[in-house]
């Protein structure tokens, strides 16, 4: 049975949709969660099909399935590549990302994800990581913490913020998700303070998971891993992300255009399925975590 109490999967059938599933095909769901875009893959296959998925969270691993077309692999999927070769697979048909933080991890409050809960500063999303926010907010220094608010925050005021916390933690470590709020919020403008505050949160996450460099890594192995015709169905949840996604399938770089041949013409690794997917009013309405989702799909050339 679908774990919906874990994560509520977002724009289900649009991503799976996207894969264009072939019954005896190979696939990869590198954000296994609590397998709710997983099993609708499983649904489309057939007997000879195989599903073989991604998640480095210990609790993700008790929603595995039982299925023996399904494979899951307690990795973080940036080693996409060398575990699929691990399991006996060089190329796929299909690989499909759902990214940032489950419902699960925003709601156990001992997690540190959510700014509703005063907790560890943590935000781990393997727990056996050796980065966590404690060592962010205490042990960086300004002017790199300064770059993690400004670059993964976007945040204007990232020096205030980095100089504060800097001349805090001299008096005493900051520990706790409500120390760290406490200090903040008189520096965020009123009324949007707990939209910034979602934004500083996320900042640290990016940080300590390491989510953009992450992301670069597993989508210049796609193109290596897909047959001609598979295709990659990926959410995003901000826009550094999705940026990344866009131009990876538009042209095969994350900055900078193709180059071109003597000819003019340009050799890039994708082509674009569609637009830019949203979430239907109805569907934020039913789970408001949905509403800065964005999927895009490519298909390798």
């Amino acid at each position: 049975m679908e774990n919906l109490e874990y994560h509520n999967p977002v724009l289900l059938h649009e991503t799976v949709e996207g894969l264009n599933i072939k019954p005896d095909g190979v696939y990869v769901d590198v954000t296994f969660g609590g397998g709710g875009h997983s099993r609708e893959i499983l649904k489309r296959l057939g007997e000879n099909g195989r599903l073989l998925a991604f998640d480095q969270d210990q609790d993700a691993q008790e929603n595995a399935i039982d299925d023996e077309r399904f494979t899951l692999i307690p990795e973080n999927f940036r080693f996409i590549k060398k575990f699929l070769r691990f399991e006996g697979y060089k190329k796929v048909d299909g690989i499909l990302g759902d990214f940032g933080v489950s419902s699960h991890q925003f709601d156990v409050a001992e997690r540190g994800f959510s700014t509703r809960y005063d907790a560890k500063l943590d935000m781990r999303m393997d727990q056996e990581g050796l980065l966590s926010a404690y060592e962010v907010i205490n042990e960086y220094e300004e002017e790199a913490l300064k770059k993690v608010f400004y670059e993964y925050g976007e945040l204007k005021n990232a020096p205030k913020l980095a100089k504060v916390i800097v001349e805090a933690r001299e008096e005493a470590p900051i520990k706790t998700g409500e120390e760290l709020k406490e200090l903040l919020l008189p520096l965020l403008f009123k009324g949007k303070e707990f939209k910034i505050l979602a934004q500083i949160y996320q900042a640290i996450r990016i940080e300590v998971n390491q989510e953009i460099e992450v992301l670069k890594e597993f989508l210049r192995q796609t193109e290596q891993l897909l047959e001609k015709g598979g295709r990659i169905s990926l959410i995003s949840y901000h826009s550094l992300e999705d940026r990344l996604v866009k131009r990876y399938i538009r042209n095969g770089l994350f900055q900078g255009e193709a180059e071109k041949d003597f000819y003019g013409n340009i050799s890039v690794p994708f082509k674009k399925v569609g637009g830019l997917v949203k979430p239907s009013p109805e569907e934020i309405k039913q789970n408001n975590r949905a509403r800065s989702a964005r999927l895009r799909v490519g298909e390798k050339l």
